[in-house]
């Protein structure tokens, strides 16, 4: 059956970039380690699936170079082993103390099915997730593109060498971990304005993604608003994303996520077992954290945590199949709407946080997965296309620019700059104008291997300091002196840094610390932040 419409996905996977070496148990880095096993895991598993049953998965993946360094790591990779196994070991004492409770025991063994097949797959490539998503794109089967090197918001940063900065370095970066040059790129927060459509150019990439709204305020006017590709001035490819279907999945008040048959997210067995029975798996701290076994349902709405009944996985992965065929059946619809009104296929662009299936919502790949197979199944007339393919299908898109705009809360800038975080600017700002100016004042210089390491360190932390993750974190109130110590650290670091280099007296001992915490992007040259000679 031909097509009546185009589906592309765009999941895109991030996290800050967290690695404490000389720590055995911090709890921000429990933010990769539940990634690892609720999210990219279970993706990397159906996307392998469906390959090998001859399904191919069609999908694009944006793997942001900071997790893509974490997913590298060693020493992270075997603080993953340790955390793996010790849930492997709690659950074996869980189904022990579960077994006089068939409702309790069938959410236990969900868990050890889901641990067991971490230790495997983790097992099956040494720890490092980044070769099965390399073979998967390699086989034609996904693509994979990358993001700004440390998931800055780049119409926030002032100067144009700091944008340009963070789109070379994540695009070396990218050649380095997939040998081959990205096709695409994700704006950070889906944060656009005009001046991007240069640096996009000159870093390489073929095209972006956009807001929806991003269409609606575009010059001149996008003849057929969200449901088809354009490109800038200079040629570089638009996407734009679809809010319906984003919303249907996103949504935990009007979308699938908050179904009653699912997981309740946040009740968790490291706040209601007891202290000296889970006291082993917290941190050395001591203080309750969430340890990853979630027992429970989302029930109802109005429910308070204690009031959630158990989690049945039969009677979630029935729902996920119900909504599976709804939002293929939305997806149809749209397509036929959109041919009756207009005579052409519409591209609907769906883009999600990767860490939203899985982690925030359970079902999340299993859905993923029904969705893929239903259409193969059902010989629906739809298809899944990868943003290069399409590119190089369709016809010459439109040219126009897009508005300024965002995905985040209010459309534009606001949980990035806002009362509860504007005062990190002032550091960011500070540090990146030294790092530029003494990229300008060293870069045609002999220099001595500890003065260019300096330097090199220098923009690494200067790059961090410009995470977009921080001042989103101290904006919705979580983790806050963590970001906030993060931020100021990579400041004050890059800052001293550049000094030492400037008086000749750097401290080496210091120096090889941060190079071994702080180990992004090993080929950087700070000379990436020195600004374009005019002549």
């Amino acid at each position: 059956m031909s097509s009546r419409g185009s589906l592309m996905f765009l999941l895109h996977a991030h996290l800050p970039y967290v690695n404490h070496p000389r720590d055995s148990g911090f709890l921000e880095e429990n933010w990769f380690f539940e990634a690892v096993v609720e999210t990219y895991v279970p993706i990397i598993s159906a996307l392998e699936r469906l390959a090998a049953e001859g399904i191919r998965p069609g999908v694009a993946l944006s793997i942001s170079p900071t997790l893509g360094a974490m997913l590298e790591n060693e020493a992270l990779e075997d603080k993953l082993q340790l955390y793996v196994d010790s849930r492997l070991e709690l659950i074996e004492k869980e189904l022990e103390r579960a077994a006089g409770d068939p409702a309790l025991l069938r959410s236990v063994k969900f868990y050890q099915k889901l641990y067991q097949e971490a230790a495997e797959v983790l097992h099956k490539y040494s720890g490092d997730l980044i070769t099965p998503l390399k073979s998967l794109q390699h086989a034609g089967q996904i693509e994979i593109i990358t993001t700004s090197a440390t998931h800055a918001v780049l119409p926030l940063l002032t100067r144009p060498e700091a944008v340009r900065a963070q789109l070379a370095v994540a695009a070396e970066d990218y050649e380095d971990r997939f040998n081959r040059k990205p096709s695409g790129f994700w704006l950070p927060e889906c944060a656009y304005e005009p001046r991007l459509n240069s640096y996009l150019k000159l870093s390489g990439f073929n095209y972006t993604f956009t807001e929806s709204h991003a269409m609606e305020f575009a010059a001149p006017q996008a003849p057929n608003g969200v449901y088809s590709p354009y490109r800038t001035t200079n040629g570089v490819g638009l996407f734009a994303r679809d809010a319906a279907s984003s919303r249907e999945v996103w949504s935990s008040k009007f979308g699938y996520p908050g179904d009653p048959a699912y997981r309740e997210f946040y009740r968790d067995l490291g706040y209601d077992g007891d202290y000296e029975y889970v006291r082993p798996y917290l941190g050395s701290d001591g203080v309750r954290r969430p340890l990853g076994l979630k027992y429970h349902r989302i029930t109802g709405p109005g429910n308070d945590l204690s009031a959630k009944e158990y989690y049945d996985p039969e009677a979630a992965m029935a729902r996920v199949e119900a909504h599976a065929s709804d939002f293929l059946a939305r997806r149809m619809k749209q397509t036929d709407d959109f041919y009756a009104a207009r005579g052409t296929r519409p591209l609907i662009v769906s883009c999600y946080d990767a860490e939203l299936f899985g982690h925030w919502w359970f079902e999340g790949p299993a859905f993923l997965e029904t969705v893929i197979r239903k259409i193969r199944a059902e010989r629906l007339p739809l298809q899944f296309v990868t943003p290069s393919e399409y590119l190089n299908s369709c016809q010459e898109p439109a040219e126009l620019t897009p508005g300024i705009s965002s995905w985040g809360e209010s459309g534009y800038f606001d949980p990035w700059v806002n009362e509860s975080n504007d005062f990190i600017y002032s550091a960011v700002y500070a540090a990146t104008d030294k790092m530029i100016e003494t990229a300008n004042r060293f870069r045609n210089q002999d220099l001595n291997s500890l003065a260019a390491r300096a330097l090199n360190q220098a923009a690494r932390e200067t790059l961090l300091a410009q995470s977009s993750d921080w001042a989103f974190l101290l904006y919705i109130g979580s983790h806050s002196d963590y970001a906030k110590g993060r931020l100021e650290d990579h400041s004050a670091n890059a800052v001293r840094l550049l000094s030492e280099v400037i008086e000749k007296r750097v401290d080496e001992a210091a120096l090889a610390e941060l190079e071994q915490k702080n180990s992004v992007f090993p080929r950087l040259d700070f000379k990436v932040f020195a600004s374009i000679s005019k002549f």
